[in-house]
C-alpha cells in the first residue's frame, strides 16, 4: 500500500502540484521535524534571546503541539482548514524590552515551516495603523493592514489602546469588530498576536470577551534579571565591535542597579539606549583629540568615564 502524500508546509495545493512538492506523509515526530526544519528556528530563539526560560519553554510546547497535530492530520484525525482549523491567536504580556516582538517573529517562522501560515512574515502595528481619526477611515485602514498580514502573523502592540470606552466618538471598536470577524473566519490564513502590559491586557479582555475567547495561548514575558541585562549588554557591544575598558564594566553594573530602580525602565531597550549614549560620549571624547592618532583599541573601547557621565549617577 502506498504511503499517503503530504504537501510541503507553506505551499498551496496548486503550488505544490506545479513544483512536484509532495512527499510521503510523516509517520514519526522526527520526520515532521526533518521536513519542516522547525527545530532550527527554536535553536535560533535560544541563541538570540538571553533568559526568558518560561517563554522559550512555552514556545517549544506550542511547537510540539503543532508537530503532533501534523501527525494526526496524516492519520485523518483532524481537519487542517476551515471551521475546524485550530485557533493559534496569542497574547504576549510583559513590560517593554522583554523580547515580545522578537519571539513573535520566531513564532511566525515556526508556523510557516509547519504549514499553518502561507508566508511566515510578521506585520507589526499599533492603534494608529488600524484606527482612523474620522468617520469612515477606520475600516479601510484596518482592512489594508489585514490584507498585508494575510498568510502570516499580525502583531498588535499595546492592543488595549484599541478600546477607549471614555470616548464615545472613538473608532477603535470598529477596528476590533473587523479583527474579530477575520480572527474567527480566516484563522487558517492569519494568526494575530496581541501584546502589552499584563494588567492593561486583562482589563481589555474583560471589556472585550469576544476577543478573549479567540486567544488560544497566553505568554507572560518576565523582566530580565540584573545578570541577564549585563549579558545582553555584552552581546550588543560585541555585535557593534565595542568593549568595556578598565573599570567600565563595574561602572555599568552600578548604572544598571540605579537605572532599574528608576521609572520607565524598559529592560533590553533601556540597555541599548544606554549603550548608544555611552558611544556618543566616547565619540565626543575622541573628537576632542583631533590631532592624536587613534588606535583600534581607542575606537572600540568604552571608558569608565563614558559610563559614569550618565545622569543616573547624579539623580537624587
Amino acid at each position: 500500500m502506498n504511503a499517503p502524500l503530504y504537501r510541503i508546509p507553506g505551499a498551496t495545493a496548486a503550488e505544490a502540484e506545479a513544483a512536484g512538492a509532495v512527499t510521503p506523509a510523516p509517520q514519526t515526530i522526527g520526520e515532521v521535524l526533518a521536513q519542516s526544519q522547525v527545530e532550527a528556528v527554536m535553536d535560533e530563539l535560544d541563541r538570540d534571546l538571553i533568559g526568558l526560560v518560561p517563554v522559550k519553554q512555552r514556545i517549544r510546547d506550542i511547537a510540539a503541539l503543532l508537530v503532533v497535530d501534523k501527525l494526526r492530520l496524516a492519520h485523518g484525525l483532524q481537519a487542517s482548514s476551515g471551521a475546524n482549523a485550530p485557533s493559534l491567536h496569542m497574547c504576549f504580556t510583559g513590560n517593554p524590552g522583554t523580547g515580545k516582538t522578537t519571539v513573535a517573529m520566531r513564532m511566525a517562522q515556526i508556523l510557516h515551516r509547519l504549514g499553518y501560515v502561507r508566508k511566515g512574515h510578521l506585520v507589526a502595528v499599533t492603534r494608529d495603523d488600524l484606527v482612523g481619526q474620522y468617520i469612515g477611515h477606520t475600516a479601510p485602514k484596518t482592512k489594508e493592514v489585514l490584507k498585508k498580514a494575510m498568510g502570516g502573523v499580525l502583531f498588535i502592540d499595546e492592543a488595549y489602546y484599541l478600546y477607549r470606552p471614555d470616548n464615545e466618538r472613538d473608532y477603535g471598536q470598529e477596528a476590533i469588530e473587523i479583527l474579530l470577524q477575520v480572527m474567527e473566519n480566516q484563522r487558517d490564513d492569519l494568526v494575530v498576536i496581541l501584546a502589552g502590559y499584563k494588567n492593561r491586557m486583562d482589563t481589555f479582555f474583560q471589556s472585550n470577551p469576544g476577543m478573549s475567547s479567540r486567544i488560544a495561548h497566553h505568554l507572560d514575558f518576565p523582566d530580565y534579571a540584573h545578570g541577564e541585562l549585563r549579558a545582553i549588554a555584552d552581546r550588543m557591544l560585541l555585535t557593534m565591535n565595542y568593549r568595556f575598558g578598565p573599570g567600565a564594566r563595574e561602572a555599568f553594573d552600578d548604572y544598571l542597579q540605579r537605572r532599574i530602580a528608576q521609572p520607565h525602565f524598559a529592560n533590553a531597550r533601556s540597555v541599548r539606549n544606554a549603550l548608544d549614549r555611552m558611544r556618543l560620549r566616547q565619540a565626543s571624547r575622541l573628537f576632542a583629540e583631533r590631532d592624536r592618532v587613534l588606535s583600534r583599541d581607542d575606537l572600540t573601547t568604552l571608558a569608565e568615564s563614558d559610563v559614569r557621565a550618565s545622569r543616573v549617577f547624579t539623580a537624587t
